[in-house]
């Protein structure tokens, strides 16, 4: 196992807004961001995991929502809503521009990855921002109105629906680029954020050519639990572990990552759970204060993670 001063490659799997302050913390480290979020919507194609890494790590963030640009205007919007138009997806005038020219660059046969670093080169991010997949995948939401996009699911209804499923459609068929496949294989460590598991996280490691990697390097795997007792962190994360048929606790965080973790950083206050994880899954569990509620918690939390993997 390496030293902290010998890795030179860290990769953070990454997805919402509670993996954006992880890999603030981290700074240079590659990020394989969801796209099961993403969502064409107003003739746009909209990711919004990957825009909410690269204004976190420009330092635009709106951190009290937890994505978009902040300080940003809503008159295009307001404009749309005279014209008819369902606005229940709020983009900011500024956050608007990063749309716009992402789908024009699609329309004239660019790769979301190399769209990504053209952007994030704009912002002046030096992280390498890769998106998990060129494939369109897109994460729906099961409910008693049928299903719906993650999207329509989460901010149009709030997360009030009841959760009756989970589906990544086009999953099968997506598989992940050569670049993703470049880095992970050469990374020292991949450290799975502590987005939500499931809406997050499991799309990108359930991708062809992702799943087989994280499982072959399983004993460089680590992940930080989105789950403090039996409460998710931030997010609708314990009601879709719920639907799934976990327990909702750093338990069932350790046994949706059971094959892919060697691994998991636990909140202090949970450290009854250690023995049951370690006796039933064979995966290392540290115990540290995980709550980031600062730039200073980012940069602790991170460290930490550099002192045991």
């Amino acid at each position: 196992m390496p030293s902290i001063l010998a890795v030179i490659l860290l990769t953070i799997i990454a997805g919402g807004t509670g993996s954006v302050k992880l890999v603030r913390g981290f700074k240079d480290a590659n990020v394989i961001c969801n796209v099961g979020d993403n969502i064409w919507l107003y003739g746009l194609y909209i990711c919004p995991d990957i825009d909410t890494i690269i204004y976190g790590l420009a330092g635009i963030l709106d951190k009290e929502r937890g994505w978009g640009i902040k300080d940003d205007t809503f008159n295009s919007l307001k404009q749309l809503q005279m014209l008819g138009l369902d606005t229940w997806f709020r983009i900011g005038d500024k956050d608007l521009a990063t749309h716009l020219l992402r789908t024009e660059m699609l329309r004239e046969g660019k790769k979301l990855y190399a769209i990504t670093k053209f952007i994030s080169n704009k912002f002046g991010i030096e992280a390498e921002i890769i998106p998990a997949s060129e494939d369109e995948i897109e994460t729906s939401i099961l409910t008693e109105q049928g299903l719906i996009h993650l999207q329509e699911f989460w901010v149009k209804h709030k997360g009030e629906l009841d959760v009756k499923g989970i589906i990544y459609k086009n999953i099968g068929k997506a598989e992940a680029t050569s670049r993703v496949i470049d880095v992970m294989s050469n990374s020292d460590a991949i450290i799975i954020a502590p987005g939500n598991p499931v809406t997050s996280i499991n799309p990108v490691i359930s991708i062809e050519g992702i799943n087989r990697i994280m499982q072959r390097m399983r004993d460089k795997v680590i992940a930080i639990s989105p789950i403090i007792g039996e409460e998710a962190v931030s997010g609708p994360a314990a009601k879709y572990m719920r639907a799934l048929g976990y327990q909702v606790s750093p338990y069932g965080i350790a046994k949706f990552y059971a094959k892919y973790i060697s691994k998991l950083v636990i909140d202090e206050s949970d450290a009854s759970y250690i023995d049951a994880i370690e006796d039933e899954f064979g995966i290392k569990v540290y115990t540290t204060d995980i709550m980031m509620r600062d730039e200073k918690d980012e940069h602790r939390l991170a460290d930490f993670i550099k002192s045991v993997i």
